[in-house]
């Protein structure tokens, strides 16, 4: 009997293993806006769905490292959804108050621009499978925002 289960388990395992998952891409990182406390950066993640259904997303955590530490995390509770059978545009805002990128200033230099790791979880639900996390990933530079884009 113990046979029996374990090459149903098997079965099962390679069935699901081999079962097409939706597949994202965090493509850029781009200033938004800023404000007397904060500055706003927006991650922009493609998501391509392959079911001709819409798959709800549970949540989106994100983690922003700059100069190799992390400097803020959040999440972003339930986004809504990725549309069937297409690329759906995810946009995650990723607020930095102004203190904190004080703490940056000697990565900053005279180029004005940080350089940043962000990492996101972009956790959706697939039918039968349950919640799924897709890992995502992006370094480069951030340019911080000039005094004349403060007050425009």
């Amino acid at each position: 009997m113990a046979q029996f289960f374990d090459k149903a388990k098997n079965f099962v395992t390679d069935k699901l293993a081999n079962v097409e998952k939706p597949e994202a891409d965090l493509t850029d990182v781009d200033f938004r806006k800023a404000s007397f406390d904060s500055v706003e950066y927006i991650g922009k993640v493609h998501v391509k769905n392959p079911y001709d259904h819409s798959i709800p997303i549970c949540e989106i955590s994100y983690t922003l490292k700059c100069v190799g530490r992390e400097i803020i995390s959040g999440t972003v509770p339930d986004p809504g959804s990725i549309k069937a059978s297409d690329v759906t545009l995810l946009e995650v805002p990723v607020k930095v108050p102004h203190s904190v990128l004080m703490t940056l200033v000697k990565d900053v230099g005279a180029d004005w621009d940080i350089d940043y790791e962000l990492i996101l979880g972009l956790t959706i639900d697939l039918p039968v499978i349950g919640n799924f996390t897709i890992p995502l990933s992006k370094k480069g530079e951030i340019k911080l925002p000039s005094l004349t884009s403060l007050f425009a």
